[in-house]
């Protein structure tokens, strides 16, 4: 196994069009994205709540959360996103893959197109 990382572009929903391109860690595992907390402020994202996190060790940290827009090609999405802090990984987590229509595929490291289903009628 080996790391993948991976070029995304953040926005404000409110202002789609201006982005900053980032280079995340893809971690499948993580439910959240983590952006540096400056990178959310210059795009005028701003915190709506605050979350409890268990690290590795046992012990709880808290960030704030608010929610972001994510585009990789012609992908795009809207995902929860945690404000990253000094000494805070970037990743990219569960949520953000989903909401760009993407999943991890852990053996060539590589994002595949996420089969997207609909239900219809019963």
């Amino acid at each position: 196994m080996g790391l993948t990382t991976i070029d995304i572009e953040v926005g404000n929903p409110s202002k789609p069009k201006v982005t900053e391109k980032l280079t995340f860690l893809v971690d499948s595992g993580a439910v959240y994205s983590v952006v540096p907390a400056k990178v959310l402020k210059k795009l005028g994202i701003k915190p709506l709540a605050r979350q409890e996190f268990r690290l590795a060790d046992g012990s709880t940290i808290v960030r704030k959360k608010g929610g972001a827009l994510f585009k990789h090609g012609k992908q795009i999405g809207v995902a929860d996103v945690i404000f990253g802090e000094e000494g805070d990984s970037m990743l990219l987590g569960a949520f953000t893959l989903e909401a760009l229509g993407l999943a991890l595929d852990p053996l060539r490291r590589e994002l595949k197109p996420l089969p997207m289903i609909l239900a219809g009628k019963i």
